[in-house]
């Protein structure tokens, strides 16, 4: 299949059977190939520079089982930063728990009970709704 713009050949895209389709890895961008492309050495590489642990929670046999893990813990690095997160994935795996939802609880109830201020006595305890203002803020794409 070939691709004009005004007269002018851009691309030229193999033609497949019904069903299949194909992506050129050249027309995504660059920070976008390793998630789209679903790459999974550069997921490893980018998990293993937070932290030996951290890779050590997405080592499988079947590592495509897992992307979306990958995904969920490199997120988890984003927010609670990956010393804290290396930690928690020691904890995990020496409990062997090796599982991503367990170790954001494990994350996100140890900063809960460090970062916020015990109710005075006679105050009515906080909403489990309220959220940070943090958890508001826009962030941009870098």
């Amino acid at each position: 299949m070939k691709l004009y713009w005004r007269g002018a050949l851009i691309k030229v895209h193999p033609i497949f059977a019904p069903g299949r389709r194909h992506t050129d890895p050249d027309d995504l961008p660059s920070e976008l190939t390793a998630y789209a492309m679903r790459d999974l050495d550069t997921l490893g590489r980018k998990a293993s520079a937070h932290g030996e642990h951290v890779a050590a929670v997405l080592a499988h046999p079947l590592p495509w089982t897992k992307m979306r893990q990958v995904y969920r813990l490199l997120g988890l690095v984003r927010r609670h930063g990956p010393d804290a997160v290396d930690d928690a994935c020691r904890r995990a795996l020496d409990a062997e728990v090796v599982d991503v939802g367990v170790i954001d609880r494990m994350l996100t109830r140890g900063q809960d009970s460090t970062s916020q201020p015990t109710p005075a006595r006679g105050a009515p305890p906080p909403s489990r709704f309220v959220r940070a203002t943090t958890d508001f803020a826009v962030r941009k794409p870098s």
